[in-house]
Protein backbone atom coordinates (compact mmCIF):
# COMPACT_ATOMS: atom_id res chain seq x y z
CA UNK A 1 0.00 0.00 0.00
CA UNK A 2 1.37 3.27 -1.29
CA UNK A 3 0.35 5.05 2.02
CA UNK A 4 2.01 8.72 2.34
CA UNK A 5 4.71 8.37 0.03
CA UNK A 6 5.88 11.31 -2.16
CA UNK A 7 4.10 14.24 -0.82
CA UNK A 8 6.12 16.93 -2.48
CA UNK A 9 6.14 16.04 -6.38
CA UNK A 10 3.24 13.59 -6.13
CA UNK A 11 3.70 9.99 -7.99
CA UNK A 12 5.35 9.31 -11.18
CA UNK A 13 3.59 9.71 -14.75
CA UNK A 14 4.09 6.32 -15.50
CA UNK A 15 2.29 5.40 -11.99
CA UNK A 16 -0.44 7.82 -12.16
CA UNK A 17 -2.85 7.22 -14.74
CA UNK A 18 -5.03 10.33 -13.84
CA UNK A 19 -6.69 12.74 -11.25
CA UNK A 20 -8.67 9.69 -10.50
CA UNK A 21 -5.58 8.10 -9.05
CA UNK A 22 -4.71 11.23 -7.12
CA UNK A 23 -7.78 10.96 -5.58
CA UNK A 24 -7.40 8.17 -4.34
CA UNK A 25 -3.76 8.63 -2.95
CA UNK A 26 -4.94 11.64 -0.97
CA UNK A 27 -8.23 9.34 0.13
CA UNK A 28 -5.54 6.73 1.63
CA UNK A 29 -3.11 9.54 2.78
CA UNK A 30 -6.08 10.94 5.49
CA UNK A 31 -7.49 7.25 6.32
CA UNK A 32 -4.32 6.32 7.35
CA UNK A 33 -3.24 9.66 9.10
CA UNK A 34 -6.45 8.74 11.26
CA UNK A 35 -6.70 5.10 11.46
CA UNK A 36 -2.61 4.61 12.31
CA UNK A 37 -2.80 5.20 16.19
CA UNK A 38 -5.93 3.19 16.59
CA UNK A 39 -4.21 0.23 14.27
CA UNK A 40 -1.35 0.34 16.59
CA UNK A 41 -3.58 -0.12 19.64
CA UNK A 42 -5.95 -2.53 18.08
CA UNK A 43 -2.41 -4.87 16.54
CA UNK A 44 -0.97 -4.75 19.62
CA UNK A 45 -4.21 -5.67 21.98
CA UNK A 46 -5.55 -8.21 19.49
CA UNK A 47 -2.27 -9.82 19.38
CA UNK A 48 -2.55 -10.41 22.53
CA UNK A 49 -6.03 -11.58 23.36
CA UNK A 50 -5.61 -14.05 20.73
CA UNK A 51 -3.85 -16.19 23.81
CA UNK A 52 -6.48 -15.29 26.31
CA UNK A 53 -7.44 -18.75 27.27
CA UNK A 54 -3.64 -19.49 27.64
CA UNK A 55 -2.90 -16.45 29.55
CA UNK A 56 -5.67 -17.04 31.95
CA UNK A 57 -4.94 -20.22 32.57
CA UNK A 58 -1.07 -19.03 33.47
CA UNK A 59 -2.60 -16.23 35.83
CA UNK A 60 -4.93 -18.64 37.56
CA UNK A 61 -1.77 -21.59 38.06
CA UNK A 62 -1.49 -21.29 41.43
CA UNK A 63 -5.09 -22.35 42.01
CA UNK A 64 -4.93 -25.22 40.38
CA UNK A 65 -3.78 -29.41 41.44
CA UNK A 66 -3.87 -27.89 45.26
CA UNK A 67 -2.23 -30.28 47.88
CA UNK A 68 -5.59 -31.41 49.65
CA UNK A 69 -5.50 -32.07 53.48
CA UNK A 70 -8.25 -33.98 53.35
CA UNK A 71 -11.19 -34.69 50.61
CA UNK A 72 -12.78 -31.88 48.63
CA UNK A 73 -15.94 -30.85 50.24
CA UNK A 74 -19.18 -31.02 48.44
CA UNK A 75 -19.30 -28.49 45.50
CA UNK A 76 -22.77 -27.01 47.08
CA UNK A 77 -20.63 -26.14 50.34
CA UNK A 78 -18.02 -24.17 48.13
CA UNK A 79 -20.20 -22.53 46.64
CA UNK A 80 -21.96 -21.68 49.66
CA UNK A 81 -18.67 -20.57 51.18
CA UNK A 82 -17.96 -18.13 48.35
CA UNK A 83 -21.47 -16.52 48.76
CA UNK A 84 -21.16 -16.32 52.50
CA UNK A 85 -17.89 -13.99 51.74
CA UNK A 86 -19.65 -11.55 49.28
CA UNK A 87 -22.98 -11.90 50.88
CA UNK A 88 -24.73 -8.98 48.95
CA UNK A 89 -23.64 -10.70 45.40
CA UNK A 90 -25.66 -13.07 43.89
CA UNK A 91 -24.53 -16.67 42.38
CA UNK A 92 -24.45 -16.54 38.94
CA UNK A 93 -22.57 -19.76 38.12
CA UNK A 94 -19.89 -22.72 39.16
CA UNK A 95 -16.87 -23.49 36.18
CA UNK A 96 -17.01 -26.70 36.21
CA UNK A 97 -13.17 -28.24 36.63
CA UNK A 98 -12.39 -32.08 36.08
CA UNK A 99 -9.65 -31.92 38.33
CA UNK A 100 -10.93 -31.92 41.85
CA UNK A 101 -7.76 -30.67 43.56
CA UNK A 102 -8.44 -27.28 41.72
CA UNK A 103 -9.71 -24.10 43.43
CA UNK A 104 -13.97 -23.82 42.96
CA UNK A 105 -14.30 -21.17 40.65
CA UNK A 106 -17.37 -19.49 41.83
CA UNK A 107 -18.80 -16.57 39.63
CA UNK A 108 -20.75 -13.88 41.38
CA UNK A 109 -22.49 -10.97 40.40
CA UNK A 110 -23.31 -7.53 42.01
CA UNK A 111 -26.02 -5.25 42.00
CA UNK A 112 -23.82 -2.94 39.73
CA UNK A 113 -23.37 -5.36 37.23
CA UNK A 114 -20.32 -6.58 37.99
CA UNK A 115 -18.73 -10.23 38.01
CA UNK A 116 -16.63 -11.59 40.67
CA UNK A 117 -14.71 -14.87 40.52
CA UNK A 118 -14.41 -16.42 44.12
CA UNK A 119 -11.47 -19.02 44.14
CA UNK A 120 -12.66 -21.54 47.15
CA UNK A 121 -10.18 -24.29 48.47
CA UNK A 122 -11.98 -27.42 47.96
CA UNK A 123 -10.89 -29.03 51.59
CA UNK A 124 -10.96 -25.89 53.91
CA UNK A 125 -13.50 -23.76 52.23
CA UNK A 126 -11.25 -20.69 52.66
CA UNK A 127 -11.52 -18.40 50.05
CA UNK A 128 -8.39 -17.69 48.18
CA UNK A 129 -8.94 -15.12 45.93
CA UNK A 130 -11.93 -12.65 44.89
CA UNK A 131 -11.28 -11.05 41.62
CA UNK A 132 -13.85 -8.25 39.58
CA UNK A 133 -13.19 -9.62 35.81
CA UNK A 134 -13.21 -6.27 34.56
CA UNK A 135 -9.43 -5.78 36.58
CA UNK A 136 -8.63 -9.52 35.49
CA UNK A 137 -5.85 -8.59 32.34
CA UNK A 138 -7.11 -10.33 29.62
CA UNK A 139 -10.19 -8.68 30.44
CA UNK A 140 -8.27 -4.78 30.59
CA UNK A 141 -6.57 -5.94 27.20
CA UNK A 142 -10.33 -6.82 25.63
CA UNK A 143 -11.59 -3.66 26.88
CA UNK A 144 -8.95 -1.64 25.45
CA UNK A 145 -9.15 -3.27 22.00
CA UNK A 146 -12.72 -2.56 22.13
CA UNK A 147 -13.48 0.84 23.20
CA UNK A 148 -9.86 2.22 24.72
CA UNK A 149 -11.22 2.13 28.73
CA UNK A 150 -13.24 4.94 27.50
CA UNK A 151 -16.55 2.89 27.19
CA UNK A 152 -19.40 3.73 24.87
CA UNK A 153 -17.85 6.44 23.22
CA UNK A 154 -14.35 4.73 22.52
CA UNK A 155 -16.48 2.09 21.00
CA UNK A 156 -17.70 4.32 18.55
CA UNK A 157 -14.42 5.72 18.06
CA UNK A 158 -12.67 2.26 17.40
CA UNK A 159 -15.49 1.29 14.96
CA UNK A 160 -15.41 4.87 12.87
CA UNK A 161 -11.62 3.85 12.89
CA UNK A 162 -12.29 0.75 11.71
CA UNK A 163 -14.44 1.94 8.90
CA UNK A 164 -11.65 3.94 7.91
CA UNK A 165 -8.78 1.02 8.14
CA UNK A 166 -11.13 -0.28 5.33
CA UNK A 167 -11.39 2.62 3.60
CA UNK A 168 -7.34 2.65 3.60
CA UNK A 169 -7.09 -1.58 2.66
CA UNK A 170 -9.28 -0.92 -0.24
CA UNK A 171 -7.39 2.17 -1.65
CA UNK A 172 -4.49 0.76 -0.60
CA UNK A 173 -5.36 -1.81 -2.95
CA UNK A 174 -6.15 0.29 -5.84
CA UNK A 175 -2.73 2.23 -5.53
CA UNK A 176 -0.96 -0.97 -5.65
CA UNK A 177 -2.67 -2.73 -8.39
CA UNK A 178 0.23 -2.85 -11.40
CA UNK A 179 -0.38 -0.66 -14.23
CA UNK A 180 2.56 -2.53 -16.64
CA UNK A 181 5.54 -2.15 -14.73
CA UNK A 182 6.40 -5.60 -13.90
CA UNK A 183 6.86 -7.74 -11.14
CA UNK A 184 9.37 -5.75 -8.78
CA UNK A 185 7.63 -3.45 -6.51
CA UNK A 186 4.31 -5.19 -7.11
CA UNK A 187 5.45 -9.14 -6.03
CA UNK A 188 8.05 -8.50 -4.06
CA UNK A 189 9.85 -5.11 -2.84
CA UNK A 190 13.30 -3.77 -4.36
CA UNK A 191 15.94 -3.96 -2.35
CA UNK A 192 18.22 -0.82 -1.60
CA UNK A 193 17.40 2.71 -2.21
CA UNK A 194 14.57 4.98 -1.16
CA UNK A 195 12.05 2.85 -3.07
CA UNK A 196 12.72 -0.27 -0.88
CA UNK A 197 10.87 1.18 1.95
CA UNK A 198 7.55 1.97 0.14
CA UNK A 199 8.34 -1.53 -1.85
CA UNK A 200 8.27 -3.23 1.69
CA UNK A 201 4.58 -1.13 2.50
CA UNK A 202 2.79 -1.87 -0.88
CA UNK A 203 4.09 -5.66 -0.68
CA UNK A 204 3.14 -6.31 2.99
CA UNK A 205 0.18 -4.45 2.97
CA UNK A 206 -0.69 -6.31 -0.90
CA UNK A 207 -0.34 -10.29 1.33
CA UNK A 208 -2.06 -8.77 4.08
CA UNK A 209 -5.12 -6.87 2.71
CA UNK A 210 -7.49 -10.33 2.36
CA UNK A 211 -6.63 -11.05 5.93
CA UNK A 212 -7.31 -7.26 7.64
CA UNK A 213 -10.52 -7.04 5.49
CA UNK A 214 -11.48 -10.17 7.39
CA UNK A 215 -10.62 -9.22 10.47
CA UNK A 216 -11.90 -5.51 10.35
CA UNK A 217 -15.23 -7.29 8.45
CA UNK A 218 -15.46 -9.91 11.43
CA UNK A 219 -15.66 -7.15 14.12
CA UNK A 220 -18.46 -5.18 13.11
CA UNK A 221 -21.19 -7.51 15.36
CA UNK A 222 -19.44 -6.05 18.57
CA UNK A 223 -19.45 -2.13 17.42
CA UNK A 224 -22.46 -0.45 18.75
CA UNK A 225 -23.69 1.07 15.73
CA UNK A 226 -23.42 -1.25 13.35
CA UNK A 227 -23.35 -3.98 15.99
CA UNK A 228 -26.50 -2.77 17.10
CA UNK A 229 -27.89 -1.95 13.77
CA UNK A 230 -27.68 -5.49 12.86
CA UNK A 231 -29.27 -6.68 16.07
CA UNK A 232 -32.50 -4.46 14.84
CA UNK A 233 -32.37 -6.64 11.40
CA UNK A 234 -31.64 -10.15 12.88
CA UNK A 235 -34.30 -9.74 15.63
CA UNK A 236 -36.98 -9.24 12.41
CA UNK A 237 -36.07 -13.06 10.98
CA UNK A 238 -35.62 -16.39 12.22
CA UNK A 239 -32.46 -16.12 14.27
CA UNK A 240 -34.40 -14.20 16.83
CA UNK A 241 -35.51 -17.53 18.02
CA UNK A 242 -32.03 -17.87 19.57
CA UNK A 243 -30.31 -15.80 21.96
CA UNK A 244 -27.11 -13.62 20.75
CA UNK A 245 -24.07 -15.23 21.60
CA UNK A 246 -22.62 -11.77 21.18
CA UNK A 247 -22.97 -7.81 22.12
CA UNK A 248 -23.17 -4.91 20.64
CA UNK A 249 -20.59 -2.64 22.28
CA UNK A 250 -20.01 -1.46 26.04
CA UNK A 251 -23.71 -0.40 26.85
CA UNK A 252 -25.20 -3.64 25.62
CA UNK A 253 -22.30 -5.53 27.52
CA UNK A 254 -23.19 -3.66 30.75
CA UNK A 255 -27.17 -4.27 30.17
CA UNK A 256 -26.42 -8.36 29.56
CA UNK A 257 -24.75 -7.72 33.23
CA UNK A 258 -27.38 -6.21 34.49
CA UNK A 259 -30.03 -8.25 33.23
CA UNK A 260 -28.16 -11.55 34.09
CA UNK A 261 -27.80 -9.77 38.10
CA UNK A 262 -31.72 -9.54 37.76
CA UNK A 263 -32.55 -13.03 36.70
CA UNK A 264 -29.72 -14.97 38.95
CA UNK A 265 -30.97 -16.41 42.09
CA UNK A 266 -30.85 -14.12 45.17
CA UNK A 267 -27.74 -13.39 47.87
CA UNK A 268 -27.94 -14.39 50.89
CA UNK A 269 -28.51 -11.02 52.52
CA UNK A 270 -31.61 -10.73 50.80
CA UNK A 271 -32.63 -14.42 51.61
CA UNK A 272 -31.72 -13.59 54.89
CA UNK A 273 -33.93 -10.62 55.11
CA UNK A 274 -36.60 -12.15 53.19
CA UNK A 275 -36.05 -10.83 49.99
CA UNK A 276 -38.56 -11.36 47.40
CA UNK A 277 -37.32 -14.62 45.64
CA UNK A 278 -35.94 -16.11 49.35
CA UNK A 279 -37.32 -19.77 49.74
CA UNK A 280 -38.17 -19.93 45.77
CA UNK A 281 -35.67 -21.92 42.89
CA UNK A 282 -34.13 -24.77 45.40
CA UNK A 283 -32.50 -21.72 47.54
CA UNK A 284 -31.97 -23.06 51.03
CA UNK A 285 -31.26 -20.92 53.95
CA UNK A 286 -31.66 -21.12 57.65
CA UNK A 287 -32.75 -18.65 59.59
CA UNK A 288 -31.81 -15.23 60.36
CA UNK A 289 -32.44 -16.01 64.10
CA UNK A 290 -30.47 -18.67 64.24
CA UNK A 291 -26.97 -16.17 62.55
CA UNK A 292 -26.58 -18.57 59.69
CA UNK A 293 -23.87 -17.03 57.67
CA UNK A 294 -25.30 -18.02 54.13
CA UNK A 295 -27.83 -19.70 52.07
CA UNK A 296 -26.87 -21.14 49.03
CA UNK A 297 -28.56 -22.98 45.87
CA UNK A 298 -28.61 -26.98 45.92
CA UNK A 299 -27.10 -28.93 43.26
CA UNK A 300 -23.99 -28.84 41.95
CA UNK A 301 -22.80 -31.57 43.57
CA UNK A 302 -25.64 -33.78 41.16
CA UNK A 303 -25.06 -31.42 37.92
CA UNK A 304 -21.20 -32.23 38.21
CA UNK A 305 -21.23 -35.41 36.91
CA UNK A 306 -23.56 -34.70 34.12
CA UNK A 307 -21.47 -31.91 32.86
CA UNK A 308 -18.66 -33.97 32.76
CA UNK A 309 -20.16 -36.98 30.75
CA UNK A 310 -21.38 -33.94 28.12
CA UNK A 311 -17.26 -33.20 27.21
CA UNK A 312 -18.26 -29.67 26.32
CA UNK A 313 -15.39 -27.09 25.00
CA UNK A 314 -13.91 -25.85 28.21
CA UNK A 315 -14.75 -23.20 29.81
CA UNK A 316 -17.80 -25.00 31.20
CA UNK A 317 -20.04 -23.56 33.52
CA UNK A 318 -23.28 -25.09 35.67
CA UNK A 319 -25.87 -22.00 35.87
CA UNK A 320 -28.39 -22.43 38.72
CA UNK A 321 -32.18 -21.83 38.13
CA UNK A 322 -33.23 -18.32 37.67
CA UNK A 323 -36.24 -16.48 37.44
CA UNK A 324 -36.11 -16.53 33.55
CA UNK A 325 -35.54 -20.29 33.94
CA UNK A 326 -36.46 -22.68 36.01
CA UNK A 327 -33.95 -25.57 34.93
CA UNK A 328 -30.17 -26.12 35.53
CA UNK A 329 -27.90 -25.38 32.63
CA UNK A 330 -24.36 -26.72 31.63
CA UNK A 331 -23.16 -24.35 28.85
CA UNK A 332 -19.84 -23.97 27.03
CA UNK A 333 -18.21 -20.52 27.22
CA UNK A 334 -15.88 -21.36 24.47
CA UNK A 335 -14.16 -18.56 22.44
CA UNK A 336 -14.38 -20.55 19.47
CA UNK A 337 -18.44 -19.82 19.21
CA UNK A 338 -19.12 -22.86 17.10
CA UNK A 339 -17.71 -25.44 19.65
CA UNK A 340 -20.70 -23.49 22.07
CA UNK A 341 -23.27 -25.70 23.45
CA UNK A 342 -25.95 -25.25 26.10
CA UNK A 343 -27.73 -27.76 27.55
CA UNK A 344 -30.79 -27.17 30.04
CA UNK A 345 -31.98 -29.95 32.81
CA UNK A 346 -35.02 -30.41 35.16
CA UNK A 347 -34.36 -29.48 38.42
CA UNK A 348 -36.57 -32.56 39.78
CA UNK A 349 -35.58 -35.64 37.36
CA UNK A 350 -32.59 -33.83 35.82
CA UNK A 351 -33.48 -35.06 32.35
CA UNK A 352 -32.54 -33.05 29.34
CA UNK A 353 -35.24 -30.10 28.16
CA UNK A 354 -33.56 -28.06 25.96
CA UNK A 355 -30.35 -27.77 23.77
CA UNK A 356 -28.49 -25.20 21.83
CA UNK A 357 -25.64 -25.16 20.07
CA UNK A 358 -24.16 -24.13 16.71
CA UNK A 359 -25.77 -27.22 14.76
CA UNK A 360 -29.33 -25.13 16.02
CA UNK A 361 -28.27 -21.94 14.95
CA UNK A 362 -29.87 -20.31 11.32
CA UNK A 363 -27.31 -19.42 8.82
CA UNK A 364 -27.13 -15.76 9.62
CA UNK A 365 -25.17 -16.70 13.40
CA UNK A 366 -23.57 -19.47 12.06
CA UNK A 367 -21.54 -16.74 9.67
CA UNK A 368 -21.44 -14.34 12.70
CA UNK A 369 -20.18 -17.44 14.92
CA UNK A 370 -17.44 -18.80 12.28
CA UNK A 371 -16.04 -15.05 12.03
CA UNK A 372 -16.01 -14.09 15.58
CA UNK A 373 -14.50 -18.02 16.49
CA UNK A 374 -11.73 -17.19 14.06
CA UNK A 375 -11.19 -13.30 14.96
CA UNK A 376 -10.42 -14.93 18.42
CA UNK A 377 -7.80 -16.81 17.03
CA UNK A 378 -10.17 -19.99 18.42
CA UNK A 379 -11.59 -21.55 15.04
CA UNK A 380 -8.92 -24.28 13.76
CA UNK A 381 -6.12 -23.72 16.79
CA UNK A 382 -2.59 -22.97 16.84
CA UNK A 383 -2.54 -21.88 12.96
CA UNK A 384 -5.40 -19.74 13.52
CA UNK A 385 -3.82 -18.06 16.29
CA UNK A 386 -0.29 -17.54 13.86
CA UNK A 387 -2.46 -16.29 11.14
CA UNK A 388 -3.95 -13.51 13.43
CA UNK A 389 -0.10 -12.70 14.95
CA UNK A 390 1.09 -12.52 11.60
CA UNK A 391 -1.69 -10.23 10.72
CA UNK A 392 -1.04 -8.27 13.77
CA UNK A 393 2.64 -8.19 13.24
CA UNK A 394 2.19 -7.34 9.38
CA UNK A 395 0.35 -4.36 9.90
CA UNK A 396 2.37 -2.75 12.93
CA UNK A 397 5.36 -2.62 9.92
CA UNK A 398 3.06 -0.93 7.82
CA UNK A 399 2.41 1.81 10.70
CA UNK A 400 6.12 1.78 11.19
CA UNK A 401 6.95 1.82 7.34
CA UNK A 402 4.22 4.90 6.66
CA UNK A 403 4.83 6.57 9.35
CA UNK A 404 8.75 6.82 8.26
CA UNK A 405 7.84 7.32 4.54
CA UNK A 406 5.99 10.76 5.72
CA UNK A 407 8.99 11.77 8.38
CA UNK A 408 11.31 11.29 5.59
CA UNK A 409 9.42 13.28 2.91
CA UNK A 410 7.24 15.84 4.79
CA UNK A 411 7.69 19.25 3.47
CA UNK A 412 8.26 22.02 6.18
CA UNK A 413 5.62 24.04 7.38
CA UNK A 414 3.02 21.72 6.12
CA UNK A 415 1.30 18.63 6.55
CA UNK A 416 2.81 16.23 3.57
CA UNK A 417 -0.27 15.25 1.80
CA UNK A 418 -0.37 14.64 -1.47
CA UNK A 419 -1.20 17.73 -3.91
CA UNK A 420 -5.02 18.59 -3.64
CA UNK A 421 -6.78 18.85 -7.12
CA UNK A 422 -8.23 21.54 -8.78
CA UNK A 423 -11.80 20.07 -9.29
CA UNK A 424 -13.22 16.69 -8.74
CA UNK A 425 -12.20 14.14 -10.89
CA UNK A 426 -14.85 11.78 -12.99
CA UNK A 427 -14.89 8.60 -11.55
CA UNK A 428 -15.76 5.41 -12.90
CA UNK A 429 -18.91 3.88 -12.31
CA UNK A 430 -17.38 1.29 -10.23
CA UNK A 431 -15.50 3.45 -7.91
CA UNK A 432 -18.29 5.54 -7.52
CA UNK A 433 -20.84 3.03 -6.71
CA UNK A 434 -18.26 1.15 -4.04
CA UNK A 435 -17.85 4.52 -2.01
CA UNK A 436 -21.84 5.18 -2.04
CA UNK A 437 -22.36 1.15 -0.96
CA UNK A 438 -19.52 1.71 1.57
CA UNK A 439 -21.77 4.93 3.12
CA UNK A 440 -24.42 2.91 3.28
CA UNK A 441 -22.94 0.12 4.84
CA UNK A 442 -20.86 1.47 7.41
CA UNK A 443 -22.93 4.08 8.86
CA UNK A 444 -19.66 5.43 10.61
CA UNK A 445 -18.16 5.79 7.51
CA UNK A 446 -21.35 7.50 6.16
CA UNK A 447 -21.77 10.24 8.42
CA UNK A 448 -17.92 10.72 8.87
CA UNK A 449 -17.60 11.81 5.15
CA UNK A 450 -20.62 14.26 5.40
CA UNK A 451 -19.09 15.85 8.23
CA UNK A 452 -15.47 15.73 6.52
CA UNK A 453 -16.78 17.59 3.11
CA UNK A 454 -18.64 20.08 5.40
CA UNK A 455 -15.18 20.43 7.66
CA UNK A 456 -13.41 21.21 4.13
CA UNK A 457 -15.16 23.40 3.07
CA UNK A 458 -15.54 25.49 6.29
CA UNK A 459 -11.70 25.21 6.72
CA UNK A 460 -11.23 26.21 3.37
CA UNK A 461 -13.59 29.53 3.60
CA UNK A 462 -12.31 30.55 6.84
CA UNK A 463 -8.88 29.28 7.54
CA UNK A 464 -7.03 29.38 4.76
CA UNK A 465 -3.80 28.91 6.68
CA UNK A 466 -4.83 25.68 7.79
CA UNK A 467 -5.91 24.74 4.30
CA UNK A 468 -2.98 24.73 3.35
CA UNK A 469 -1.09 23.38 6.16
CA UNK A 470 -3.98 20.39 5.47
CA UNK A 471 -2.96 20.29 2.06
CA UNK A 472 -6.98 21.35 0.71
CA UNK A 473 -5.29 24.05 -1.41
CA UNK A 474 -4.33 22.62 -4.87
CA UNK A 475 -0.64 23.57 -5.50
CA UNK A 476 -0.89 25.90 -8.45
CA UNK A 477 -3.66 28.40 -6.76
CA UNK A 478 -0.81 28.27 -2.81
CA UNK A 479 1.18 31.32 -4.19
CA UNK A 480 -2.21 33.05 -4.41
CA UNK A 481 -2.86 32.65 -1.56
Amino acid sequence: MNMLTRPLDGPRPADNPGAAYRMIWRWHFYAGLFCLPFVAILCVTGAIYLFQPHIDAWFDRGFDHLALSEAPRPLDEQVAAAQASNPAARLAALEFREDRTDAARVDLMTAEGHGLRVMVRPDTLDILDTTDWKNRFTQVVRDIHGSLLLGQSGAIAVELAGAWAIVMVLTGLYLWWPRGSGLAGVLYPRLGGRRFLRDLHAVTGLYLSLFALFFLISALPWTPIWGKTFEHIRSIGKAAQAEQDWTAGPESEEAKRLDAYNRAPPAPAEAGSGGPHAGHLGYGSQSAQEGAPAASVKGFDRLYPIAAALHLAPPVLITPPSSESPNWAVQSTSLNFTARESFEFDPKTLRMVKKDGFSEHGLLDKTIDVGIAAHQGQLFGWFNQLLGLLTAAGYLMLVVTSTLMWWRRRPTGSLGAPPALTRAPKLAPFLLGLIVLLGLLLPTLGLSLVAILAGELAIRRFAPGASRWLGLVPLRNRSAD
